[in-house]
């Protein structure tokens, strides 16, 4: 049986033979694409060679890429680990052929694909054929799409025709999105089922049909049309092959195996979970199964992400691995009964496994398991918090139950008003689908973990949950959403055909250029204008530097550009409004003032990087970087940084600013610049060719796309404004350099110093001496001051306790009292409980023309008189003072705008004594 390894081996050996270019895979989280947050399929890094925006620098490629599926086709997040080849993170077998007009020969189209793919099944790995089927695009003539003949007739080569399936376009026509480069696929797909099954029903009935033993392996996608807008269909000028095999299902296979979970790529973890939990995995459809297969799945996904550069957050692609990780954590909690975290102990098994094939686990493998030790732990304590708020659920029952007289263990009606006292009858209760949705919504409890938790209760009985409702809330938050990122871009309007478009604004801030496209987007529903030039000088988003803004000039019309990014390879001018004459000259100038200050903290983040390894040592690395003009923000992985190490930091880049250093960049192959030393990024893609910035050999050597000033001297000079930690593992730092930092010094620094001299009277070497000297003088000041009000509030208690009156058998205070504050209230409130009994006691004071009230109860009061502390506030106080309040059962306080009722409110309570 071949190993997961030599599987993977012996697919890219093949297509080296077939004249393919092994590429590496590209990082699992996206940048420079707004469509996407993650790589979900193998032909992500390679869409700018099929939209026509970059040339291929290898006609024939072959890969293993990570990829991140979360939703989407066959690939709901709350199915994978119920079904047995389903998968968050996986990775993708992929071979590709780029087409180019100008030398069709360097690539291939579907003769090739179709017989190779047959080949490496059959032949390299053993597959019987007659297991194999295929499927192939049987036409749409809504689209006017004839069926794909040409694929048919290549497979009759090689398979009989009662396996070569027609498969409608949800299956057998790939598209990369709404718009974009398409086209027919033939999909092969395998029969795993045991040959007693296998002559019960003919395995062509099953395919696509979602039997778990009949499943897809392979897809060869043939792109040879690009869709518009409107729907309609242009052919492209190259045509190219892209595949996809998903590599789990393919080791299932050739292992035979019937479940993906059973293989060597997840046994090891699995058997990691056992140990760990003392719990056998049974391999069965049971909870405690399912728990074993999440956990496997979701450990990679978190793992590869996290190593990637994206950290678990509350929004966009650090919210979906926070989602992930969830996930894991609940299924161990509820089905495998293990109470603390367990996925960071898994972090060293998933990078062991990969150490050959992905070395960046296993080098970032103790700072990924602190990242996610930490989530955990974060979570299981939100766990505890969303389960008291279920028990106070559950104890409001207990005591509705008690009050109505109703056994504990019967079911009621959540409407106390319908409880039939005397009845046997069992009256059903929804769980509210709010209380449902906000357990999910704030405290991360997913819909079944909630129905799992009221399963499990100690009532005596089952509940049903509102889902109707749930389902509502949910909706009003996926709409509230959609409305906040709703995007609507209309295509490109090309102006000249096949451009290869330049950026120029490493030596130039302005040239003359022209319009190769550009297209109108609409978002929270104004318009703006995205345009693309031939060259330009504009910096577009990349590795943490902000996009550069100015003007495009068309004669004498000037427009103005807000914002420069990259959509994958594309560099995308953003603006507000299209000249006239857009297919005139025009002239494009970055703002230079902007671009100058940008390039200096740009600069200045790699001085601090430097200083950084220097002062705490070389396991720093970067993990997120801003720069723009008004200060630079560096994110590095280490440990609590003290404020001396900070100093340090400061002295050593101010130093080499100071030296005045040559910033030397060049250019060279990837491999030279890794050897002279050069650090490279985690999560980012880089190709043969990099820029490489270098500020003195010795000190700083960094591949970077970046813009950066000639010499450090030009930076002035470098201030830390803050230092903070962001993630387990992760600290931040905030500085400034040159202008910005001239800025803030003078600011926050050099002009409150001013005022402080000129306030203390003194010299700047004696005003701090002063300053200290005031302190002093007002802590003492306010000791004394607290003195006097504890002496005061002493008074006032004495006397309020001889105004005690009695009504009813209450011990009833109602004063309007002189003091400076509500929690002064609230002491006299508390220093009078422990002289009285069956007590009701409501304070009111007028503090800066403001109504404040308290007001305290006895627990027994509360009780024989069902008075409760916040209700007297809210519906005899508040309209009272025109305010508001609230607080505990005995304790509550409120307060308002109109002092002047304050004696009917006193008033107002004791009457509430009398009936």
């Amino acid at each position: 049986m071949m190993t997961s390894a030599e599987i993977r081996k012996k697919f890219l050996d093949f297509f080296v033979s077939k004249g393919h270019t092994i590429v590496p895979s590209a990082p699992i989280v996206i940048k420079n694409d707004p469509t996407l947050k993650f790589t979900n399929a193998g032909m992500n890094q390679f869409k700018d060679y099929f939209l026509g925006n970059r040339k291929a620098p290898y006609p024939r490629v072959c890969d293993t890429q990570k990829c991140l599926r979360v939703s989407g086709k066959h690939n709901d997040l709350e199915e994978v680990g119920v079904d047995t080849y389903h998968h968050t993170m996986f990775e993708m077998l992929g071979n590709w052929s780029f087409g180019d007009p100008a030398n069709p020969a360097a690539g291939y189209f579907k003769k090739e694909a179709i017989g190779w793919s047959w080949e490496l099944l059959t032949e390299v790995y053993g597959i019987p054929k007659d297991r194999l089927y295929v499927t192939v695009f049987e036409g749409d003539p809504g689209e006017g799409l004839l069926a794909d003949k040409e694929s048919s007739e290549e497979w009759s080569k090689w398979i009989g025709a009662e396996r070569i399936l027609p498969g409608k376009k949800k299956d057998n026509f790939w598209e990369m999105g709404d718009t974009g480069p398409c086209g027919p696929c033939t999909e092969i797909h395998v029969d795993c089922r045991t040959d007693a099954e296998r002559l019960l029903i003919n395995g062509a009935a099953l395919v696509n049909n979602d039997h778990p033993q009949v499943i897809e392996i392979w897809n060869d996608v043939f792109i040879e049309f690009n869709r518009l807008k409107d729907g309609s269909l242009q052919p492209l000028p190259a045509r190219h092959v892209d595949t996809g095999m998903g590599f789990e299902r393919l080791v299932r296979v050739l292992q035979g195996k019937h479940s993906n979970y059973d293989t060597d790529l997840f046994m090891g973890t699995i058997a990691a979970i056992g140990k760990i939990v003392r719990k056998a995995y049974a391999a069965d459809d049971s909870k405690a199964s399912v728990a074993f297969r999440v956990i496997a799945d979701h450990i990679r996904a978190i793992s590869f992400t996290i190593a990637d550069g994206q950290l678990p957050s509350n929004t966009d692609a650090g919210y979906v691995i926070r989602r992930i990780l969830r996930r894991a954590v609940r299924y161990y909690y509820s089905y495998l009964d293990y109470k603390q975290p367990l996925l960071f102990q898994l972090v060293p098994v998933v990078a062991g496994q990969f150490k050959d094939v992905f070395p960046e686990l296993h080098q970032q493998a103790d700072f990924i398991s602190k990242v996610v030790k930490e989530e955990e732990e974060a979570f299981l304590r939100t766990l505890e918090k969303g389960l008291k708020k279920i028990d106070e659920f559950f104890q409001e029952i207990r005591d509705l139950r008690q009050k109505n007289g109703l056994p504990e263990y019967k079911m009621y009606s959540d409407d106390p008003d319908s409880i039939d006292k005397g009845s046997n009858e069992l009256y059903p209760f929804d769980f509210s689908g709010k209380l449902a949705f906000e357990l999910y919504d704030t405290y991360g409890f997913p819909f079944d973990l909630t129905k799992l938790i009221l399963s499990q209760n100690s009532i005596g009985f089952d509940f049903k949950i509102d889902e109707k409702s749930f389902d509502m809330e949910m909706q009003r938050q996926k709409t509230r959403s959609r409305a906040a990122t709703a995007l609507d871009t209309e295509d490109w309007i090309v102006l000249i055909d096949n451009p290869l478009t330049e950026f120029v604004g490493y030596d130039m801030l302005e040239i003359n250029s022209k319009v190769v496209k550009y297209r109108k987007i609409k978002t929270k529903g104004k318009e703006s204008w995205q345009l693309v030039l031939e060259a330009t000088p504009f910096y577009a988003e990349s590795g943490g530097q902000v996009g550069d803004t100015g003007i495009l000039q068309f004669d004498q019309e000037i427009v103005e550009v807000t914002d420069t990014k990259k959509e994958n390879d594309l560099i995308v001018h953003f603006t507000d409004k299209i000249p006239l004459n857009i297919d005139t000259e025009v002239i494009a100038k970055v703002n230079p003032d902007k671009r100058k200050a940008i390039e200096a903290h740009h600069s200045a983040t790699h001085l601090l990087h430097a200083a950084l390894r220097k002062v705490i040592g070389t396991h720093v690395a970067q993990k997120g970087s801003l720069v723009n003009e008004e200060h630079l923000r560096f994110d590095f992985s280490s440990s609590t940084v003290s404020d001396d190490e900070l100093k340090k930091v400061e002295t050593i880049v101010n130093e080499k600013i100071r030296e005045n250093i040559p910033i030397v960049i060049k250019e060279m192959h990837k491999d030279e610049a890794i050897k002279m030393g050069a650090m490279a990024l985690f999560g980012e893609k880089y190709g043969n060719i990099v820029r490489v910035v270098i500020i003195d050999p010795n000190y700083s050597v960094e591949l970077c796309g970046g813009t950066h000033v000639g010499r450090t001297g030009d930076l002035g000079f470098f201030i830390i404004t803050q230092e903070t930690a962001i993630a387990a593992g992760v600290r931040r730092i905030e500085a400034k350099a040159a202008k910005a930092a001239f800025e803030y010094l003078h600011e926050y620094l050099v002009d409150p110093f001013e005022k402080i001299k000129k306030i203390t009277k003194r010299k700047s070497k004696d005003a701090p001496i002063a300053v200290e000297g005031f302190i002093a003088e007002i802590s003492e000041l306010k000791k004394s001051l607290e003195k006097m009000e504890l002496r005061q509030l002493k008074d006032i208690y004495t006397k309020l306790l001889g105004k005690v009156q009695l009504i009813n058998g209450v011990s009833f205070i109602g004063e309007i009292v002189d003091v400076d504050n509500v929690e002064a209230l609230k002491k006299l409130c508390f220093d009078l409980k422990n002289e009285l009994k069956d007590y009701v006691v409501v304070l009111a004071a007028n503090i800066g023309g403001k109504a404040n009230v308290a007001v305290l109860l006895d627990e027994k009061v509360t009780e024989t008189r069902n008075l409760q502390a916040p209700t007297i506030v809210k519906e005899h106080i508040a309209p009272l003072i025109r305010g508001g309040g609230g607080g505990q059962k005995t304790l509550a306080t409120a307060g308002g705008q109109d002092a002047s009722n304050l004696p009917q409110v006193i008033e107002r309570v004791k009457s509430l004594l009398k009936n």
